[in-house]
């Protein structure tokens, strides 16, 4: 894909990025496939979709208290916890505001961990990189924020994303619609939202604006940014899913030029 050229002139040292179709046909890649790069908050995709397998195998439900008091898991999952952003301090009460939060994917992994009493690295090693083959994807850190990867690891992730065969398609499809609706708050980097649209991990489009997507993507793309300089998001209605990469911190560099890439990019994707 043509498209993908267009990392080579981002102002970064190092730059990966890749396109993966829902069959799990790999469209075209560019870059290192195979250097590892610090991940950030797209860690919390990796942490989410390990939350629903767990939730599958019935360590905890959706409904499970987690977090500060009045919260459950799907108030964790959903950036509706309360909890502040980077510390464990409840900002508001669970379920009235749309509060991102580093801190509550760090007691959501702490819950699972307890409820399953394994680990939460080895829980998720175990469920989601080995089944994958995602075998130089490591939890370095936080759930939140510490993730390491490298393009192919995540174009596996990212097909399994729109085809899934660790979870069951409903279990997906349900997380990837807004839970919590109507609730507004500040999308990092670009500013307050009205609404702030979240599903249960996973940031949605819908009709945000500014974006770190493009100005064509559906209202159902999904994903994250990292502040890492990087992205995974899935288009549905465009029936593929892209990977971004880089090792220069977000900046407006990004909100620059992320947006016109992926307008490039699903430009050059089959009707």
């Amino acid at each position: 894909m043509e498209s993908l050229r267009l990392i080579d002139e981002w102002p970064v040292d190092n730059a990966a990025a890749g396109v993966v179709s829902a069959s799990g046909e790999v469209r075209g890649r560019h870059g290192d496939p195979a250097r590892p790069f610090r991940l950030a908050s797209v860690t919390k995709l990796l942490t989410a979709y390990t939350a629903h397998i767990a939730i599958e195998e019935g360590v905890v439900e959706l409904d499970t208290p987690a977090g500060p008091e009045g919260s459950t898991v799907a108030h964790l999952l959903a950036h509706t916890s309360g909890l502040a952003f980077d510390a464990h301090k409840a900002m508001a009460e669970p379920g009235t505001r749309r509060l991102y939060s580093n801190a509550g994917f760090e007691e959501l992994a702490d819950a699972l961990a307890e409820h399953s009493g394994i680990e939460f690295a080895e829980y998720q090693r175990e469920g989601l990189f080995e089944p994958l083959g995602m075998t130089s994807t490591r939890l370095d850190g936080s759930p939140a924020a510490g993730a390491v990867s490298t393009l192919d690891d995540l174009l596996r992730f990212a097909a399994e994303l729109q085809s899934p065969k660790l979870l069951a398609p409903e279990t997906l499809a349900a997380a990837t619609e807004i839970a919590f609706t109507g609730l507004n708050g500040v999308l990092p980097g670009f500013g307050h939202q009205k609404p702030n649209d979240w599903g249960l991990g996973f940031e949605i489009r819908d009709h945000k604006s500014p974006h770190w997507t493009g100005a064509n993507s559906s209202p159902r793309t999904f994903g994250h940014f990292g502040q890492s300089g990087t992205f995974l998001w899935v288009d549905p209605e465009a029936g593929h899913a892209c990977v971004g990469l880089a090792d220069r911190s977000f900046g407006p560099w990004a909100a620059q030029v992320w947006p016109p890439f992926t307008d490039a990019v699903l430009a050059e994707l089959p009707a």
